[in-house]
C-alpha cells in the first residue's frame, strides 16, 4: 500500500514535471485557474470532479481510503 499524499502537493509536482503552467492545467482540465491554485493550495473546498479532472490531465489517480 502506497503512503497517503497530499493531492494539492501531488498535482503541483506533477504538472511543473510536465511542464504546465497553472492555466494550462486549468484550460485542459475544464476548471478554472483559481481551483487549480485552492487544490494546489489545499486552500478553498474544490469539488471531487475538479480534483479527478486535474489529476487525471496529468495521469495521476484519485482514491479515497
Amino acid at each position: 500500500m502506497q503512503g497517503i499524499v497530499e493531492p494539492g502537493e501531488a498535482i503541483r509536482r506533477a504538472r511543473r514535471e510536465a511542464g504546465l503552467t497553472q492555466k494550462d492545467l486549468a484550460d485542459l482540465s475544464g476548471v478554472s485557474e483559481r481551483t487549480v491554485r485552492a487544490i494546489e493550495t489545499g486552500r478553498g473546498n474544490p469539488t471531487v470532479a475538479a480534483l479527478v479532472a486535474t489529476a487525471g490531465v496529468l495521469g495521476l489517480r484519485v482514491s479515497v481510503a
